[in-house]
């Protein structure tokens, strides 16, 4: 069970949001991944409870942030229900898309193990503008965790083995795109671990990442 340490900071000028302490782990019905956020002065900011079936798709999302609060799965798309802080009014969201998306780098591996690209898919050419996986994504921003659909275009650019105390670690890079900017940027993710990636540095890892899900010969 990976559990480790984050640090959050502003991907324009690198100025620090706080850090995110996680643990996360693989079960029989697919990956769960919890944590809590925290400011620069350590106050408590929110906290990021994902599960995902099997096929790496949400069925259970809870997250917190700023005394607000979402709860969402994947149904006809993904449906979520977002509450204020006061409890009174909650409004109810769908959206015909593959995922949710946030500044949790629980996302990005929720969005890889979604995906199963692999380096010599199609979608994995190194030409992101004509042969990459393409994903709708509903994104919540902080810190009132309102809601946005995204669309990026996603590319396994390479998977490479590196030597470690504990055995080989495959390393996965991918190159994300957004398609409303055309902003492209690289994601390295080991197992079911974030290693950088915009905004995100990986400080702490106490047990090594749990092993990714890889497609089935032929599939």
């Amino acid at each position: 069970m990976p559990r480790g340490r984050y640090s959050l900071h502003d991907v324009h000028d690198h100025t620090p949001l706080g850090e995110e302490h996680f643990h996360c782990a693989p079960g029989p019905s697919g990956w769960r991944y919890v944590s809590q956020t925290t400011a620069p002065s350590g106050a408590h900011l929110g906290s990021v409870d994902l599960a995902l079936d099997e096929l790496g798709r949400p069925i259970r999302l809870e997250l917190h942030a700023a005394s607000w609060q979402i709860r969402g799965a994947a149904l006809d798309g993904v449906t979520w229900v977002r509450t204020d802080p006061t409890g009174t009014h909650a409004t109810e969201g769908n959206v015909r898309a593959h995922t949710f998306s946030g500044t949790s780098p629980a996302f990005l591996v929720a969005t890889a193990r979604l995906l199963r690209l692999t380096p010599d898919s199609p979608a994995s050419s190194g030409s992101p503008s004509s042969s990459a996986t393409r994903v709708r994504l509903v994104t919540f921003t902080d810190p009132v965790l309102a809601p946005r659909t995204v669309d990026q275009s996603w590319s396994l650019l390479n998977s490479e083995a590196h030597a470690t105390d504990n055995g080989p670690l495959l390393v996965d890079e991918y190159q994300v795109t957004a398609l409303d900017t055309g902003d492209q940027y690289a994601v390295h993710i080991a197992g079911d671990v974030v290693l950088a990636a915009p905004g995100i540095e990986l400080e702490h890892l106490e047990s090594p990442p749990s092993a990714m899900p890889r497609p089935t010969e032929g599939a």
